[in-house]
């Protein structure tokens, strides 16, 4: 338990998927207006096949990563606890064919 748990019991994750790489990277915002404005930012600029870096700080670690706009293929944003659970919601960008809720 730590003063980020005290202060910002929620955190938001942006979560990025790459091309060819089935792992996630994410940041971590503590304010959702500051989440929201960043995954806008980046669907933005996928979305106008912009090239280049996005430079991506981490509220909570701090760690800093740069990934090439025309390699991302997914993104999502999640309010998740500062212990790392999703609130409310299954990770995950797709319901594969069989498991949906609608049967």
């Amino acid at each position: 338990y730590n003063c980020i748990t005290k202060v910002f019991p929620f955190m938001y994750a942006i979560e990025l998927t790459l091309k060819g790489n089935p792992s996630l990277l994410s940041v971590q915002r503590k304010e959702e207006e500051d989440a929201n404005q960043l995954y806008q930012k980046i669907v933005a600029s996928v979305k106008a096949g912009e090239t280049g870096l996005v430079e991506l700080t981490c509220d909570r670690t701090e760690k800093q990563l740069a990934v090439a706009l025309d390699q991302i293929c997914a993104i999502q944003l999640t309010p998740k606890t500062t212990s790392g659970g999703a609130v409310g919601a299954r990770t995950g960008f797709f319901v594969p064919d069989g498991e949906d809720d609608d049967s």
